[in-house]
């Protein structure tokens, strides 16, 4: 689900030996039994992939300053804006871990260019990353479990059940929709929406245009995200079994979708600038946002497409702490 479990995947260029065997077999279904060395702290915050917390970020300080807005002149929860924000970084760490598991033990990693994770490197028994997915996906429940007792809006509840389902079957399961060209709709839905409807609702107990309107620009942010990370990968994913959208549509077009992803959301923006004059600083994100365009449309190596990468995830940053920073004050 997460363009966030993707990002920094992929976003090594180091060689690894990989198990030829197990490359002929994707999907074997089981973690390598040669391991590289036990792992260090270095490694497990590295597995967490902490580059990719601006996406999280994001929609929790838009829809934050959307609540504010919907709120007229009664005052913010700050304590609520952390919790939500907490929801949505215990999601994120615990996805991460979860793509390394998942993807760990079904063979996947086999295929990719980068040094080897967690799981697939052997350097660390699968369950226990596995038991550090589940605690982060825990964490996230207990803090949205309070923000559910503190607004009295109990049906909240199955929307972060929802959350956390899609977080693990982004990968995990029998049949991951990772796998299945789903991922940019899913991360769009959770990771747009979803998270930025939900922090604006936790403030004002209600959800306004600010909210809908600015969910669908940091979503797309984080679908370009995905989609440049795949096209990254589109060649190892393709061998490995995992039909991304980028593989199903092929690399041009991806290349093409993900420029759309990357500045719609400033036409969005400076709708929201006729109404909001600091809106219209939101558009400095651009000296982000054209060159990773321009790298993704002309990029012929991994390592501009990793610059893309981060300079997408560093427009979404931007583009959500600024429009919510415009409505907010």
């Amino acid at each position: 689900m997460n363009p966030a479990d993707d990002l920094a995947k992929r976003s090594r260029t180091h060689g690894r030996s990989g198990n030829p065997a197990r490359a002929s077999s994707p999907g074997a279904g089981k973690a390598p039994a040669a391991a590289a060395g036990p792992a260090t702290a270095a490694d497990w915050i590295s597995g967490a992939r902490l580059r990719t917390l601006p996406l999280a970020i994001a929609p929790v300080a838009l829809g934050t300053g959307a609540g504010v807005v919907a709120m007229a002149d009664g005052p913010w929860h700050p304590a609520r804006a952390l919790l939500a924000l907490v929801v949505a970084l215990a999601l994120q760490i615990g996805v991460n871990y979860s793509n390394d598991y998942s993807d760990g033990v079904r063979g996947t990693d086999d295929h990719r260019v980068g040094p080897a994770r967690l799981t697939a490197s052997g350097a660390v028994n699968p369950r226990h990353v596995l038991v550090v997915a589940l605690s982060f996906f825990a964490l996230a429940a207990l803090a949205g479990l309070a923000l559910v007792v503190i607004t009295q809006q109990w049906w909240l509840i199955a929307v972060g059940a929802a959350a956390i389902v899609a977080a693990w079957f982004y990968t995990g399961g029998k049949r991951p929709y990772g796998y299945a060209g789903l991922g940019e709709l899913f991360v769009f839905v959770f990771f747009g929406l979803v998270a930025t409807a939900g922090s604006a609702f936790v403030q004002a107990l209600t959800v306004n245009l600010e909210a809908w309107l600015g969910g669908v620009g940091v979503g797309l942010l984080a679908c370009a995200v995905l989609m440049a990370n795949n096209l990254r990968d589109v060649d190892q994913d393709r061998v490995a079994g995992k039909r991304t959208l980028a593989v199903l549509i092929g690399p041009l077009a991806g290349r093409i979708l993900f420029v759309l992803f990357t500045l719609v959301p400033f036409g969005i923006a400076v709708f929201f600038a006729f109404f909001y004059p600091t809106a219209w600083l939101v558009l400095f994100a651009l000296l982000a946002a054209v060159p990773a365009c321009i790298i993704v449309l002309t990029a012929k190596t991994a390592r501009e497409l990793i610059l893309a990468l981060q300079l997408t995830s560093i427009t979404a940053l931007l583009y959500g702490v600024g429009l919510g920073l415009a409505f907010a004050l």
